[in-house]
């Protein structure tokens, strides 16, 4: 079979400049990286490349500069943390083109790995500008994408230099790409979705898109109160979108119409505030008290979840069941990342994650590491479940 874009196995690096766009966007605290995560997900690519006698020539963006240069963005302070991670020097070159930058990859051995300043310095690189990428092309052989959470954005090193260069997906890029593939792409079935958070308006083009793609659509979180709202059902003081109860209603008649089973909660864990270890209780969702609010689900919709798990063999979850950053609203979440992460121990399921609360809730749960697999791609993964294009990923697929 062939596979649909080029990776490192397709590319000869040896001996050649290497431009690698990673995603080194870390959070940080008076100069210092607080979380490696991000240069955890790239350090495979970047010591295969130096291994093999490619010179690694790093591209990042890092914040969010307005017009040019300035210490507090500069990606300096991350070269560092790259090191220490990858456990070999990293150079830095105050600029990403131009003379110093052209000079400092001259002076380059095969093996050794460069960080250049922030991409976003030049306004070149946010409106992909062809001048802009035709600088950068210089500076390299061949472009290798390992930034699967910037490929939602057409800019000059996520899309504009794939069409100057032999262009290649690192090994990040290719997992994420191999997983989302198992996931929505061709999944083996029954395949059900989880999609949860606070907001049907923030997720109306996913469930439009999913009703099309699963076999089951679980929605939970503060989204479940506005569907139950439109269903005729009282939410007391919960989140709910009341004014969308139309919208959710034309989403339940689509999936009616594509064979897709909605499941709504049965029950809920009610509170009259939301704040740690407040006073709550579970109730059937037909009698929520005017004056609580829903704030989990209950252990009837948990085990209903449950039951669907056992029934089938791909799982992709959005979004957090309850208020789980406050217990006890973290039950449900938890107990059915536990039930998810024990069925893709056992090989009986593929489990694919994604977004910022749903990885938290995961990482709470203590059964990240057993999911098929977590994506940290906030924006990228959800436009790709959305079932957008995604610029930077197009430009890697062999033509």
């Amino acid at each position: 079979m062939t596979k649909p874009f080029r990776t490192l196995d397709d590319a000869d690096v040896s001996g050649k400049r290497v431009l690698l766009r990673v995603d080194l966007n870390v959070p940080t605290e008076n100069g210092r990286v607080t979380d490696k995560t991000r240069i955890e997900r790239v350090a495979e690519t970047i010591k295969e490349i130096a291994d093999k006698g490619g010179k690694v020539i790093l591209l990042a963006h890092f914040g969010r500069p307005k017009g040019g240069p300035d210490e507090a963005n500069s990606l300096r302070p991350v070269a560092e943390a790259v090191a220490e991670v990858i456990g070999r020097p990293v150079g830095f070159v105050g600029d990403c083109i131009g003379e110093m930058a052209a000079d400092a990859i001259g002076t380059m051995k095969n093996g050794d790995i460069l960080l250049l300043e922030n991409t976003r310095f030049d306004k070149g690189e946010e409106k992909n500008d062809p001048a802009y990428v035709e600088e950068l092309a210089k500076l390299g052989d061949i472009y290798v994408n390992d930034a699967f959470s910037a490929a939602h954005r057409a800019h000059a090193t996520t899309e504009g230099l794939a069409h100057k260069l032999p262009a290649h997906a690192g090994r990040a890029m290719q997992k994420e790409l191999e997983a989302l593939t198992l996931a929505l792409g061709n999944p083996a079935r029954p395949v059900a979705a989880i999609v949860g958070g606070a907001k049907v308006s923030t997720k109306l083009e996913l469930l439009g898109n999913l009703v099309n793609k699963v076999d089951i659509l679980i929605i939970g979180g503060g989204m479940a109160n506005t569907f139950l709202f439109a269903e005729g059902k009282g939410v007391g003081k919960s989140l709910c979108e009341k004014e969308l109860a139309s919208t959710a209603r034309s989403i339940v008649a689509a999936a009616e119409k594509a064979k897709c089973r909605i499941l709504l909660p049965v029950d809920a864990t009610v509170a009259t505030e939301l704040k740690a270890h407040a006073p709550a209780h579970v109730v059937d969702v037909d009698h929520v008290p005017e004056n609580e609010m829903i704030l989990d689900i209950g252990p009837k919709s948990v085990a209903a979840v449950a039951d669907v798990l056992n029934q089938i063999k791909t799982l992709v979850w959005n979004g957090p069941f309850g208020a789980f950053e406050t217990p006890p609203f973290d039950v449900a979440t938890v107990a059915i990342a536990k039930a998810a992460a024990s069925l893709t121990k056992q090989g009986k399921l593929t489990s694919v994650a994604g977004g910022g609360d749903t990885v938290a809730a995961l990482n709470e749960a203590k059964v990240a590491d057993d999911f098929t697999y977590v994506s940290a791609a906030g924006g990228a993964f959800l436009e790709w479940m959305e079932g957008k294009v995604l610029p930077g990923v197009e430009a890697l697929r062999v033509k």
